[in-house]
């Protein structure tokens, strides 16, 4: 409801970026056909809430506390007819319990997050330097699946101190061992780098601002790093700008929703980059199916190393293309990759770059229409007033 205030019209098109009325899009030209205004959002929650109390004033009670779990004042709608209602019974789930008046009705006591006890509390002392001085810190601390969103308390502070641009780039540095719980590195500011030795859960990255995330194995472990799991699901969802660096897999829906984070990954499951609208997503390994669905905007690059990364793409938005050596994204791709490859130790990424003319042919582009539209457009647009300033 708070949308169709502002203008929408519930198209159903969030995920194409064709919006009619501007809501939901990258698109300049529709989003200038947005006409909404927070005091629609205003007025429409005004008039809400003055009907809220015109019904509780017909029942008789003063304020919502009065109110909530006072289930006498519900009925069955007799008007809703349909055979699969038939035999309902719905009397024990309205059945007030037997306890002393008011108590068990409304909440009566808050709820314990257990905030106090979280990792980032001794993050926040630790950095105490860098977010009152802005020196660069070095902390190196254990962690495991207990500790959950670690790192979104100290981003919360240095938001609340220093705003959205947060702190110099590298000003704190977390090296970390075990296994992170999930959300690991979530909401991550400006000037944060967490490097973890290990595995991650869900959602790493989930929103990330800035920053950067590293994520390798133990360099005595067994196992394979690019043919194993090193992060879980939903990695990097909704992210909006940083860097983050995986030895190994990831699980699906990989980078859906980013927005603005330059990712590197040796391998995905299914729908990775899902309704993608910026930033940059380079794949080593192999995907798994619907890669690309609803991506609007930014570009993916992934090795096609057995030729078959076109069947395991949704082409409804995007076209694949191949990399030249002279294109200026090869160069980009060889120096993200040799980052990789420093930050993370890469045994898979060190073997790309020793053959890298020959790995360079089996890359693919991943290339949304609409984004290739919105970028032909504003260059056509800059050279128009490149022309009139010259004359």
């Amino acid at each position: 409801m708070a949308l169709v205030t502002v203008g929408c019209i519930m198209m159903r098109k969030c995920h194409l970026n064709t919006c009619p009325v501007g809501v939901a899009t990258q698109d300049e030209a529709l989003r200038g056909n947005f006409a909404g205004k927070p005091e629609h959002v205003v007025n429409y929650f005004t008039f809400l809430a003055e009907e809220v109390r015109e019904l509780m004033a017909e029942l008789g009670v003063r304020s919502l506390d009065e109110l909530i779990g006072q289930t006498q004042y519900l009925e069955m709608d007799d008007a809703i007819k349909h055979w699969k209602n038939q035999g309902l019974d719905f009397s024990r789930i309205l059945t007030k319990p037997k306890v002393k008046p008011d108590i068990a009705t409304r909440r009566i006591q808050g709820q314990d997050h257990g905030l106090d006890k979280q990792l980032d509390n001794e993050l926040i002392k630790l950095s105490a330097p860098a977010l009152e001085r802005k020196e660069q810190v070095s902390i190196e601390l254990p962690i495991r699946n207990s500790n959950r969103t670690f790192g979104t308390m100290l981003s919360g502070e240095i938001a609340m101190r220093h705003g959205r641009d947060g702190l110099p780039a590298g000003t704190i540095n977390i090296n970390l061992t075990g296994i992170a719980g999930q959300s690991f590195g979530a909401f991550l500011a400006h000037g944060i780098n967490l490097r973890l030795i290990g595995e991650a859960n869900d959602y790493v990255g989930k929103g990330m601002a800035g920053g950067r995330i590293i994520v390798r194995p133990d360099a005595k472990a067994p196992f394979v790093w690019h043919k194993n799991s090193i992060v879980g699901n939903t990695v990097l969802y909704g992210a909006t700008g940083g860097e983050a660096f995986f030895a190994g897999k990831a699980g699906e829906r990989f980078c859906v929703r980013n927005s603005g984070v330059t990712a590197v990954v040796e391998g995905t499951g299914d729908h990775g980059c899902e309704y993608m609208t910026g930033g940059r997503m380079v794949c080593l390994g192999r995907t798994g199916r619907n890669f690309a669905a609803g991506m609007s905007g930014g570009f993916a690059y992934v090795l096609d190393d057995d030729n078959r990364f076109r069947r395991r793409c949704n082409p409804a938005m995007i076209d694949l293309e191949l990399i030249a050596a002279d294109d200026e994204d090869a160069e980009w791709l060889r120096q993200i990759i040799t980052t990789h490859h420093e930050l993370t130790g890469s045994l898979l990424a060190a073997e790309i770059l020793a053959d890298w003319d020959a790995q360079l042919q089996h890359f693919v582009r991943v290339f949304p229409r609409e984004y290739r539209r919105v970028l032909n457009e504003r260059a056509a647009k800059a050279e128009k007033e490149k022309e009139i300033i010259h004359g």
